[in-house]
């Protein structure tokens, strides 16, 4: 297993390989979707709950004051939730770049170009990491899923209310992949393939499994992965689509479908130095 990285792209993009060493054996992971908002407090080194989860709806409209709200209120139910020694990220459905939200996926429009990373240190009252919510599930199943260990190029796929995406290259995360606005047919995919979509168009399994095909024949055809890891709490029912889905990359599910963007969170917040900076983190 490589050690830790020494070129400047690697240290900067923070490869999981060797990397064993945390900060602290704790942190808190915060979830924000369109649905719901979740929390916990992670054992980094198991990879797995060290607190009950903590899930609240998240507010009709998902304005940045009542989303910002929720969470405050779910990181004062965490358990040393107090400690501002114990780090603490924040998983967002958004382009993040310089703290700032570039996009709004299933939330109001309110967070394009927001501050955001500030507006939740102010409300929480402690420095946070602040992460795409597809990027924190990816790097969780780099460290403590199905990506471990994992050469060559993998693609991390969330199917739930949207589809989040995650590029991993021999364990370095990519940020900022935003695959699943891809435009196929006129349409963003997103709109018509997610797990949402499915449960809106009241899809069989097989009508979902067939617009899935095109959106991992169309990735394929773009960034030939070695590996497609496919997360989200459907993935728990995999046998009854992955099969069905006709594609020549291996595709496999999560480990820990929608419990990675807490784990990914909390393991990013922990592991500051394996987000580029606090300038450019995150996304």
């Amino acid at each position: 297993m490589p050690g830790i990285p020494t070129t400047p792209m690697a240290r900067a993009l923070g490869t999981l390989r060797g990397m064993t060493k945390h900060t602290h054996a704790t942190a808190i992971g915060i979830d924000i979707g369109g649905t719901g908002i979740k929390g916990a407090t992670v054992d980094l080194e198991e990879g797995v709950f060290q607190s009950d989860r903590i899930k609240i709806a998240t507010p009709a409209g998902g304005k940045p004051d009542d989303i910002v709200a929720v969470v405050a209120d779910i990181v004062s139910q965490l358990p040393s939730s107090d400690d501002e020694s114990i780090a603490l990220g924040v998983a967002f459905p958004a382009i993040v770049k310089r703290g700032r939200t570039l996009s709004a996926a299933n939330v109001s429009d309110e967070w394009i170009g927001l501050k955001a990373e500030k507006k939740f240190e102010k409300a929480l009252g402690r420095d946070i990491t602040f992460v795409n919510d597809a990027d924190a599930a990816g790097f969780a199943e780099a460290r403590f899923g199905a990506a471990a260990d994992v050469d060559g190029l993998t693609l991390v796929t969330t199917l739930g209310t949207g589809i989040g995406t995650a590029l991993l290259y021999d364990g370095v995360l990519v940020p900022n992949a935003e695959l699943g606005h891809l435009e196929i047919d006129g349409r963003d995919i997103e709109t018509v393939a997610s797990y949402g979509a499915k449960e809106r168009d009241d899809l069989s399994w097989e009508e979902w499994a067939a617009l899935l095909t095109t959106f991992y024949k169309r990735l394929e055809r773009l960034i030939a992965p070695d590996l497609f890891i496919v997360g989200g709490g459907v993935s728990k029912h995999h046998e009854e689509f992955l099969p069905l889905i006709e594609i020549d990359t291996p595709i496999i599910p999560a480990k820990h479908r929608n419990k990675a963007g807490i784990l990914g969170a909390a393991a990013m917040a922990d592991r500051g130095h394996a987000v580029p900076d606090k300038s450019t983190h995150g996304a």
